[in-house]
């Protein structure tokens, strides 16, 4: 557990960045969903939905690269992140197998993520 409490600031930046990447659903819907999960939906609603999709995830990676250097916020970008990252993550377990080819990276990425973020929360220092 020290290895994640020591770095932690770098884990948030690197997670961060890689997440902010989503940001790309919202520049281009299409090659965004593409590359997730190999599939595009079409039409005004799906852009909409796809691209408001993308600019959170990158919400999310802003706010883990933010708390990464802003301890007292920390908690609340971690809690945040890891029920993003979890919702996504269980959403696909539960209707997406059929993309897990192309979105499995996506989710064993965020699990990881997870399960560090969350063993963060329980075993910092509590004076942090």
């Amino acid at each position: 557990m020290n290895l994640i409490v020591s770095n932690i600031k770098w884990i948030m930046v690197g997670s961060g960045i890689v997440t902010c990447s989503m940001i790309l659903s919202t520049l281009n819907p299409s090659l965004g969903q593409s590359l997730t999960f190999g599939e595009t939906l079409d039409g005004n609603l799906a852009n909409i939905i796809v691209r408001n999709w993308g600019a959170l995830i990158a919400l999310i990676g802003g706010m883990l690269v933010y708390g990464a250097y802003n301890e007292p916020n920390r908690n609340l970008v971690l809690v945040a992140a890891s029920i993003s990252k979890s919702t996504f993550v269980l959403l696909n377990l539960v209707y997406g197998q059929a993309y897990f080819a192309k979105s499995g990276i996506a989710l064993v990425f965020d699990s990881i993520l997870v399960l560090i973020f969350v063993l963060y929360l329980v075993f910092k220092p509590k004076n942090k």
